[in-house]
């Protein structure tokens, strides 16, 4: 049966504290995973706790830990995540730099110390919310892509997202990962015992495979965007590298290609940027750039007319529209785990 969104929220917010995570964060995390279930990125929603419950019994992250700015200036900050979970720290990031941007017109926020921080569009979206291009970028925890032209798992899914405001309601708003999917769409897959579309992975040999596990607890290999190099996985294997490159080597965090990298503690970079269109010309004139530009693009004659095009933001914004009326579906295999977690935490179950 179809679940509340709310219900998610609580669910989330409720097994965190279980956790001995603080009120004020655990909010946080709970409404930057339960926006990802209600805009159906279910990858980065209330399903992320299976893997969050497996590094906190690892160790590797601290449920309580202590966020800090360590560098400052009037465009800029450096924070250190203390090595908990990167909502909190992503959102003070994010919120810092909204709040520089709109004095200076741009600034950056870099995180090192932090750990998986959720969907990348929530971050961007409160960019867009406050009339800011907003950017953000983040390493990942899993090194499981190989380079273009190898086999060896040296990169992660290293996700990005740019938005932009236009329509009231209705930014532009990209989040993807650079990898052909994110690793939670392999995982979910792998969780129902369901096989993954082809293109999706390759095994330990480099031969394409259409079964999750061969990654999910395997030695295969996520493909970069592009899929293969004929059919430009270096263009996914470039992305990549931008953002590995925006979201350590610019706030220190641990480079992916450390040997330790997945399992010290922590290991986790973020980047995030905030721009006042403001700089060059009025707010209300970009907006409505943007807005025509979208609606262009919208109008395009479709191949299926019953498939209108789209663009980024629209498919996650009608999906939440109907997940807000209708509810939202959890797989019972994931609702069995996650009431084995919550009874685990002490927590109440709210997905009845």
């Amino acid at each position: 049966m179809p679940v509340r969104p709310e219900a998610i929220v609580a669910q989330i917010e409720g097994v965190l504290v279980g956790w001995k995570m603080s009120a004020a964060p655990a909010r946080i995390v709970a409404d930057v995973l339960g926006w990802a279930d209600l805009h159906g990125i279910e990858s980065h929603g209330i399903s992320m706790l299976t893997m969050y419950d497996e590094w906190r019994r690892a160790g590797r992250i601290d449920m309580q830990a202590a966020i800090r700015i360590v560098r400052e200036t009037s465009v800029s900050a450096l924070i250190d995540g203390g090595g908990g979970l990167g909502h909190p720290a992503a959102h003070l990031a994010m919120t810092t730099t909204i709040k520089k941007a709109k004095g200076a017109g741009i600034a950056v926020v870099s995180v090192r110390h932090s750990s998986h921080y959720g969907a990348c569009g929530y971050y961007t979206a409160m960019a867009a919310a406050e009339g800011l291009i907003g950017i953000t970028t983040t390493t990942t925890p899993g090194v499981r892509v190989a380079p273009t032209g190898g086999v060896e798992g040296k990169l992660g899914t290293d996700p990005w997202s740019f938005s932009a405001p236009g329509e009231e309601g209705r930014p532009f708003l990209l989040d993807m990962a650079t990898t052909t999917v994110a690793y939670g769409k392999i995982r979910n897959k792998a969780n129902e015992g369901l096989p993954v579309p082809p293109g999706w992975v390759l095994d330990e040999t480099g031969a394409p495979s259409t079964d999750p596990r061969v990654v999910v607890g395997g030695n295969g290999f996520q493909t970069p965007l592009g899929g293969t190099a004929d059919g430009g996985s270096h263009k996914g294997y470039g992305l990549s590298m931008m953002v590995n490159i925006l979201s350590s080597c610019l706030s220190g965090a641990d480079l992916i290609t450390d040997p330790a990298h997945p399992q010290r503690p922590g290991h986790l970079g973020h980047f995030f940027l905030a721009l006042d269109p403001g700089l060059f010309r009025d707010l209300a004139d970009m907006r409505g750039d943007v807005t025509q530009l979208c609606n262009d693009l919208r109008a395009t004659r479709p191949i299926d007319p019953a498939k209108p095009v789209m663009v980024a933001g629209d498919p996650e914004r009608a999906i939440a529209e109907r997940r807000r009326r209708d509810g939202i579906v959890i797989p019972d295999g994931l609702k069995a785990r996650l009431r084995t977690i919550a009874q685990d935490a002490g927590a109440i179950w709210h997905l009845n």
